[in-house]
């Protein structure tokens, strides 16, 4: 059959499409800018006439009706990782949190323990031989629409066509839903004074030919405008944002000293706005793979010279990071930290970084702590860590002693906060230096 024979039996309306949707059922929901809202409402819709549906994803950018307490008993919502539109109804008991590697979401899905009965999804107008592309966001979608028993596709024509393995031939898809709207999107972070000090500090760490990952906020795009006297810097990322854009436009990003994938920028999804979808559409330089790939710590650490930039919410004397709680509330998510973490320490000159302001909450707060708030989780153990950065400076913490981290750890600390953790050393004696042996009398 011709696929575009196949194109038009396969269309439907949104409320027809989702009338697949049964009770006890599980839905995966493409994430990030690339979340099918034209889908998501009418799953909405739907949510009258069934019970027990379990929703998964990992961030979306919609209002997610589908936790409002109404929908109790109709919706339960399983985060892969949380976002700010599911935070509230996940620390009110109303949804879940699944802890997970980003590298490991999909053997869930390919294994049966987690099997996908209708995926959600968002692709572009297919070519002239019957693909649509993911576009903006491969990430875990490509794995979840290969196992799931119906796959309902929004094609949109704002959609970006993207390049790597990023495709879905018509014959894969259940159902085509026809939807022209924007995507959503997340304007960047606001720069701050504090975050261009520990930018700073970051990009200090980065030298030509670096590859780098990053994600998204005032920290990473603080790091990025530092950068535009680099040379040949390459990335390897798990997402980017707009912020990349200037340091391509300039040629400071070339990939051209990557040995692995050189001359590819090679991501999992994007997060960003407008402009930074127009800048992907079409644009060979990019190579999408799903999140299992790209999150892989072997093929992370195949990039000679690769840096690995991550953020922590609060980290201890010892270098434990929390980075997906705050104490007992759920924040966040493990997302890729890491995966990156783990890939950069094995890479050929490799520096995996945790980059962090030193107090929270207007600087009441400090973020290095002596031990991590009870409850608060430990995302990357202190066994993995090896740079810390602040704006009050690094601290290296590989292959320290306990007393040696405890030191750097406090030199980057807020000035204001410092005693105390000195106190706290002292009661612990980790600063307590070993006292010389007596001399024999002879």
């Amino acid at each position: 059959m011709p696929w575009e024979t196949e194109y038009r039996r396969k269309l439907q309306t949104v409320d027809e499409a989702l009338r697949v949707l049964r009770s006890g059922m599980r839905v995966y929901i493409q994430p990030g800018n690339a979340e099918p809202e034209t889908l998501v409402e009418a799953l909405l819709r739907r949510g009258p006439f069934v019970h027990d549906v379990e929703v998964v994803h990992m961030m979306t950018l919609g209002t997610a009706g589908y936790v409002a307490p109404e929908m109790a008993g109709h919706f339960r919502h399983n985060a892969m990782f949380i976002g700010a539109n599911v935070r509230d109804a996940i620390n009110d008991g109303r949804a879940d949190y699944t802890p997970i590697y980003l590298s490991e979401i999909e053997e869930l899905f390919e294994s049966g323990a987690m099997p996908i009965d209708v995926a959600l999804i968002q692709v572009s107008p297919p070519d002239s031989h019957g693909f649509c592309s993911f576009g903006v966001s491969i990430d875990t979608t490509l794995t979840a629409a290969k196992y799931a028993h119906f796959v309902i596709a929004q094609v949109n024509d704002q959609m970006p066509r993207t390049y790597g393995d990023s495709f879905i031939h018509i014959s894969q898809i259940s159902s085509i839903v026809e939807s022209s709207r924007p995507l959503c999107e997340l304007p960047p972070t606001k720069i701050t004074a504090l975050h261009v000090e520990i930018g700073r500090n970051v990009a200090g760490l980065i030298e030509d030919g670096a590859v780098i990952q990053t994600g998204i906020g005032g920290i990473p795009d603080a790091v990025l405008r530092f950068l535009m006297d680099r040379k040949d810097l390459g990335i390897h990322s798990e997402l980017i944002s707009d912020g990349v854009i200037p340091l391509i436009e300039s040629g400071v990003i070339t990939g051209e000293r990557k040995n692995f994938k050189p001359r590819k920028i090679i991501l999992g999804f994007v997060l960003g706005t407008r402009k930074l979808f127009d800048f992907v559409n079409d644009n060979p330089e990019f190579e999408f793979h799903p999140t299992a790939y790209v999150n892989d710590p072997l093929l992370i650490a195949r990039n000679d010279n690769m840096v690995a930039i991550n953020s922590a919410l609060q980290i201890d004397l010892t270098g434990q990071v929390c980075s997906d709680s705050i104490g007992t509330q759920f924040y966040s998510g493990i997302g890729g930290q890491v995966d990156f973490i783990k890939g950069a320490s094995h890479s050929k000159g490799g520096k995996p970084i945790i980059a962090l302001p030193s107090t929270a909450k207007n600087g009441t707060v400090s973020r290095i702590v002596p031990t991590l708030d009870p409850g608060a989780g430990v995302v990357t153990s202190r066994g993995l860590i090896r740079y810390v950065v602040t704006e009050y400076g690094v601290a290296y913490l590989h292959g320290k002693t306990i007393r040696e981290r405890a030191k750097a750890m406090i030199e980057i600390a807020h000035p204001k906060f410092r005693e105390e953790l000195y106190e706290y050393c002292e009661r612990t004696k980790w600063l307590q230096h070993p006292q010389p042996n007596a001399v024999a009398v002879r």
